[in-house]
Order: C-alpha cells, then structure tokens, then sequence
C-alpha cells in the first residue's frame, strides 16, 4: 500500500478456508482456557465477592453489566430517567447501547429464551469473527508467523474474558476490525453499514470519526504517492460526517424519549458518582483531570502535580511509540491513526477507572507489534504474560469484585 512500505512476505497465502481453520484452532483454545479461569473464579467467589458463595460459571455471562445488558432485553429503556433519594439522576438502562442485548436475545429464542444463553453465543461468535477480521487487518503488513501469533496475544489476552460474558465488546471489535479492514483496502462502501452498527452497539464512534479525519488529511498530504480520487474524497467527508453524527444519535434518542435533552449525559455522570460523590459536570478533558485528582490525591494521598507529570509523560511515550517505534509503523497508517485517535477521544470523554483495561480493548490491533520480534522465546513470553494477565483480571474482577479498583 503506498504512504509505507509493505513488509509482509511475498510466499503464497493460504485460502480463506483455510485461514479460518486456523484461527479457529487459536480461538477455541483460547477460550478453553478462559473458561477454566471463569471456573475457578466462580469457585473462589466468597460471601463478600460480587457474585456471592454460591456462584457458577453461568453467573460470570450475566455479572457486572451484563445484568444491565439483560435488562434493556427484557424491559427497554425507562421513559422518566430515575432519581436517588437526592434527587439526582440514577444508574439506568440508557448507558447501555441497544444492539447487542436485542441481538442475543434474538438468538436466545431456540434456547427457552435464555438471555444468558444467547450473550454467550453472540459474544462466542463475535470474538472469533474479530479475530479473523483482525487476521485480515494486519497480513497485509506481517508475514504468516507474526500475523497468527497476534491473533493468539488477541483471543488470550488479558481482557480475553470478554469474548464469553455478556458485555458488547466482541461484537464492537468485530464492527471495528472491519471497518479498518475497509479503510485499508479503500473499499468505503460497507462502511456506510459498518458505522451505525459500532454507533448503537459501544460508545466510541466519534473517535472513528476523529480517525477519519485524521486519515483524509493524511492521504491528501500523500496523494503524490497513491492518487486521491474525487471518489474517495466524497467517501471520506461523507462518513467522517455519518459517523459524528452517528456518535451524537443516541443521546439525541434519549433526550427524545425521555423529554430530557441531557438525559444519557447525566446517566453517564450517575456512574461517576460511585467514584466522585456530588453532581458531576463534563466539559472535554475535565473527566480525566478528574480522575487523575481523585486517584493521586484522595486515594493515594500523593501530590497532583506528580499525577499531572506521569500522565502528560505517558501521553508523550505513547505518541513517541506510534510515530517512532519500528514495530508500530509495520502495521500501517491506519492502525496508528486509528489508535491515536481513540487515545484522544478517552482522554477527552473518560473518567480513568478500573474499567480503564476493558476501553483500551479497541486497541487490540496493536498486538501485531508485539508479534513482529520473530524470537520464539519473546513470542512464547508475551503469551504467558497474557495468560497471567488474563487469569489476574478474571480473579480481581469476578472471584473479588468488592473493591473500587475491581470493577471491569
């Protein structure tokens, strides 16, 4: 592809038959393995822990937000936003996004309607389709070996537990995966199905927006090298425009059904309330500076302005790996664009919690730098430290769950 020099190997490509047989092979033991962690976590869960003593492995699909997912299922979206005792907006069902808990329940139908039962099945699924979507992402870049060792850090990563409980991600990173396939190859046209479908399943559409943008002024600065048709402009402007709007539609939604202009805004806030007691505002970046007083000074007890320094030097090293770092620019432009541009939106809209390593999942393309070092040895060791990771998140998040650092 023009703008980078493609690095992938030149030997024959195996058929697409093939190469799903193959990250089938990854993924099913992947989530072997997870589910032996759930397991055990389920086991370990005590009387003070989330899910209670009595736990299964069937507890840990509908746990944490998968219970709110199951209750935009079953009863929709409250009409009057509810109050606390005083008087501010509560906790409800419109921070949740409605096309993943419909969808598993449409697939629960043949199962009794067993909600649990379809999240599963949807995340099980989505999961494996993202990790061949990812496969496709990067092989353009990274030969065969590198290309399939990613896809292993990927569906045994750390956050792997996502791929067979009842939260949106899998099914997002699926919409996500494929729409950066499509601006890779320059086939625009299924974006224009692919964007509404990351807007009503997972906040985050503005950053692909942002990405777009960041993306047309990067091909027309580069247009000596790949011709910039009139085409692709009209393509680019077009669903830059489709996704700001589709990342404004739900709240719009909300505000319409509830008769409350601000109404998913202040549910959002409710959340924050957990962490910062009394009635949050948002204005772009105050989250974050929120959160980084709230952990430095009233949890760590440690001055601000270390908080200040640490976070604008990891803003530094991080946009120092995507523009400098070797293994980062093999995986192309896009990658790199798209992962500073999800980097800008969280640091503009979050508020840093435990939650935290769950929103750096649409980073996940990013395991293909990790995967470019050819040592088997390193290879090998990125993985285990997944598989620890993973297992560390699982036990904290599900065996535990009862502090304020673990909630995923």
């Amino acid at each position: 592809m023009a703008g980078d020099e493609l690095t992938a190997d030149t030997a024959p490509r195996p058929s697409w038959r093939s190469i799903a047989l193959r990250v089938a092979a990854i993924y099913l033991g992947a989530r072997l393995i997870t589910t032996l962690f759930l397991f055990l976590a389920a086991e370990l869960s005590g009387f003070q822990s989330r899910m209670g003593a009595d736990a299964g492995l069937g507890d840990t699909v509908v746990a944490w937000d998968g219970a709110w997912y199951w209750l935009v299922a079953f009863s929709g979206y409250p009409t009057s936003l509810p109050l606390t005792d005083a008087g501010q907006v509560a906790e409800n069902a419109w921070a949740f996004l409605p096309l993943y808990p419909y969808l598993a329940q449409a697939v629960a139908v043949p199962f009794g309607g067993q909600w649990g039962t379809g999240a599963l099945i949807v995340s099980l699924i989505a999961g494996y389709g993202a990790s061949v979507a990812l496969y496709g992402l990067l092989r353009s870049r990274l030969d065969e070996s590198a290309t399939l060792w990613a896809v292993a850090f990927f569906a045994s990563g750390p956050l792997a537990a996502l791929f067979q409980i009842g939260y949106a991600e899998s099914l997002n990173l699926l919409w996500l995966f494929c729409a950066l396939w499509c601006v890779a190859r320059r086939r625009y046209g299924w974006l224009y199905l692919l964007i509404p479908l990351m807007a009503f399943t997972r906040p985050g559409v503005l950053a692909f927006a942002l990405f777009l943008a960041l993306f047309g002024i990067w091909r027309w600065f580069h247009r000596a090298r790949e011709p910039l048709r009139r085409a692709e402009v009209a393509h680019i402007i077009a669903l830059g425009l489709l996704a700001a709007l589709a990342g404004f539609a739900w709240q719009l939604i909300a505000g319409w059904v509830t008769g409350e202009p601000g109404a998913y805004l202040a549910t959002e806030l409710a959340w924050r309330r957990n962490w910062v007691p009394g009635d949050p505002s948002f204005a772009p970046l105050e989250p974050f500076l929120a959160g980084v007083s709230f952990w430095f000074e009233s949890m760590w007890h440690l001055p601000l302005a270390l908080g200040y320094a640490l976070v604008g030097a990891g803003v530094l090293l991080i946009a120092a790996a995507l523009v400098l770092l070797p293994q980062v620019r093999r995986l192309g432009i896009e990658i790199r664009l798209w992962s500073a541009s999800y980097l800008v939106y969280l640091l503009l809209v979050f508020f840093p919690q435990s939650s935290i390593f769950r929103l750096l999942v649409p980073l996940s393309p990013l395991w293909g730098a990790f995967a470019v070092p050819r040592s088997r040895v390193w290879r090998s060791g990125v993985l285990l430290l997944c598989l620890i990771g993973q297992w560390w998140w699982i036990y904290n998040m599900y065996a535990l769950g009862n502090s304020t650092w673990q909630v995923p």
